[in-house]
């Protein structure tokens, strides 16, 4: 598959606003020659007044479109971008940790072209709110949880989480709508602590036993694998390995609490 179909025939909504610009300067570089001479399609260029509502992110839909395999991936490669630099260098280990995830996910010949684009788009400066605000106007919550799930996974490739990039993925997560406590509980995944169990169920060690079952209920459907199934199977590990961790914390407190 030539890198122009391959990414042509995944992107849905991320070929506007300003995700489609980064997308656009990105493929200037390493996109296939067009052999009908027309501009690229990831510009966000529509011609008719309804593809420009479609494709810009400054328009809510009264219904979020559906967010396509593509448009999650090039969403990974932008926020992984703006994470790797966080804390003023790009670490190998971090790098071959995208990479290594795109493979476990896309199998290698989609993850060559997958880090051929990382490699473009980590040259550009990100305009990390801009692009976090079209991600939570198009995309699920499930969806923009995972995307959290990923970028801490990228902080830990060099064994070591820096305050500035925890800093980093906050703002991002503010950003992406995602709310404190459910990036506490992601976050909280990524570290060994004597309270991460709770962190995890978003409850406190107050808890009575009946707020722990009620808050692993609530958590187990909040990061259940189906919630991404509509991202394709290649991110259903990812979702699992969420999903795993609250069923790991609900049973460390059954122990602690003996119940």
């Amino acid at each position: 598959m030539s890198f122009s179909k391959w990414i042509g025939a995944s992107l849905g909504w991320s070929v506007g606003g300003p995700i489609g610009a980064i997308i656009g300067l990105a493929l200037g570089s390493v996109i296939d020659a067009m052999s009908d001479g027309n501009r690229s399609p990831f510009l966000g260029q529509g011609n008719t007044k309804q593809q420009r509502r479609q494709t810009t992110y400054r328009t809510r839909p009264q219904e979020r479109p559906k967010t396509q395999s593509g448009d999650f991936e090039v969403s990974l490669l932008i926020l992984a971008s703006i994470v790797i630099k966080a804390d003023g260098k790009q670490d190998q280990r971090e790098l071959d940790f995208v990479r290594q995830q795109f493979i476990n996910m896309y199998g290698k010949e989609r993850a060559d072209h997958a880090f051929k684009l990382f490699k473009n788009i980590n040259q550009q400066q990100i305009p990390t709110r801009q692009v976090c605000m079209q991600i939570q106007q198009m995309m699920d919550h499930p969806s923009r949880l995972q995307l959290l799930h990923f970028l801490f996974g990228i902080a830990k490739a060099d064994t070591m989480v820096t305050e500035n990039e925890v800093t980093q993925i906050y703002t991002i997560s503010g950003y992406l709508g995602i709310s404190s406590r459910d990036f506490e509980s992601i976050k909280a995944m990524f570290y060994n602590s004597s309270d991460n169990a709770y962190k995890i169920l978003e409850i406190t060690k107050a808890a009575t036993v009946d707020e722990i079952k009620a808050a692993y209920r609530k958590m187990a459907k909040k990061y259940h694998p189906d919630k991404v199934i509509h991202l394709g199977e290649e991110h259903q590990k990812g979702a699992e390995e969420k999903f795993r961790q609250v069923q790991q914390a609900y049973e460390q407190l059954q122990k602690e609490r003996g119940f």
